[in-house]
């Protein structure tokens, strides 16, 4: 899986831009405010419709314009695609595949799956549960479209039935019962159903997560684990629905299922949120993302295109060092404001200023390595 050639048209602060994408590391380096990261999240929208930053559609068209437009060409699987997402100021954007609309963002699932690292990822150790919920949930659709309809319904189910909850005022009415039983009969089925799937996906990571981890952290690494815990599956989610109606009626939300669940994160049997150094809690987001984008080549047979933006700048040089030997084979594009890392051997080093691109052939930076082993663009 790859990204051939990319090209913007009045996407944050680049009015026209076109660039071609080599299959290894790409290195795009420049100042703070250049647009490193927003040619990264050009690639990451072409994939997901939605911005790794977590802004709105309309922060990302270029001042003054009343449209963006990011076209991407790639190939997946042997088979080459042309993506072209329009974002529109006002009203509904569009959407095309090889220069056929589609209805659905949902149905661009799968085109392109990418993999971003961020200064931001520490969050996901740091930060609160539901960000690890959209960690595994993200991955379960980049291993296949179907659970993103999963997620889809969950939402659309907990929606209608904390509307019922508020509306019953803490007594439910014979009038109200039966509807409230049909939403607890679809929640259930859908709850069950991702819950099991991010059981699964959790097993399949742990011991990639546990591994990446020892690479990053090195011989000093203390133990880590991660696990699933969702006390309503000992179950299942019809029982702990019923059991917990008259509650969740008092207080008007839905007190149980996926919604609630946690991804938890431990160092040495402790809680990595409280007890990991910062150091510790970076190297295992890192560790996170990166067993995630090997689960997910390990199925398709191909890796994501990896995204990496700015994230040496928060590690010191051992850890750098050591998420270099162990990034996986495939595409990536990695950005930088200062020096190329040591260890990174790029095919291709793109300079970004004023939104402006340039490709130089990468500059040998250890004279001992062999300069076989890197490519002119």
């Amino acid at each position: 899986m790859r990204l051939t050639r990319l090209w913007l048209t009045d996407f944050r602060n680049y009015d026209s831009a076109v660039i071609e994408l080599p299959a290894g590391l790409t290195v795009v380096v420049g100042d703070n405010g250049s647009g490193k990261t927003n040619m990264l999240e050009a690639v990451g929208y072409l994939a997901t419709l939605e911005s790794f930053r977590g802004v709105p559609g309309e922060a990302l068209i270029r001042q003054g314009a009343q449209r963006a437009v990011v076209r991407g060409e790639a190939s997946r699987e042997g088979r080459e695609l042309l993506i072209e997402a329009e974002i529109q100021a006002r009203g509904r954007g569009r959407v095309a595949v090889n220069r056929q609309p589609l209805r659905r963002a949902a149905d661009l699932v799968g085109a392109l799956v990418v993999t971003v690292f961020s200064p931001d990822d520490l969050e996901l150790v740091k930060g609160g549960p539901s960000g690890r919920r959209r960690y595994l949930d993200d991955l379960l659709v980049a291993l296949h479209p179907r659970h993103d309809a999963l997620r889809r319904d969950l939402e659309r189910i907990l929606r209608q039935r904390t509307a019922l909850l508020r509306d019953a005022g803490g007594r439910l009415s014979p009038a109200l019962a039966p509807t409230l039983d049909v939403w607890d009969t679809k929640l259930a089925a859908v709850g069950d159903a991702l819950g099991a799937a991010r059981a699964d996906l959790v097993a399949r990571l742990e011991p990639e997560m546990t591994a990446a981890y020892a690479g990053i952290a090195g011989p000093v690494a203390r133990p880590v684990a991660v696990a699933y815990e969702a006390p309503w599956r000992a179950t299942g989610l019809a029982v702990a629905l019923a059991s917990s109606r008259a509650e969740e009626l008092r207080r008007g939300v839905c007190l149980v299922g996926p919604h609630r669940d946690e991804l938890v994160l431990s160092i040495s049997g402790m809680p990595a949120r409280t007890h990991a150094s910062q150091g510790e809690q970076r190297s295992m987001a890192l560790a996170l993302r990166l067993a995630g984008h090997r689960v997910v080549g390990e199925a398709a047979g191909e890796p994501p295109v990896l995204l990496l933006d700015d994230v040496f700048s928060e590690l010191d040089d051992l850890r750098s060092q050591a998420l270099l030997d162990h990034l996986p084979p495939g595409q990536a594009l990695l950005t930088t404001t200062g020096a190329i890392p040591a260890a990174a051997t790029p095919d291709l080093v793109v300079e970004v200023a004023a939104a402006r691109l340039t490709c130089r052939p990468p500059v040998q930076l250890d004279p001992s390595h062999d300069a076989q082993q890197r490519r002119p663009a």
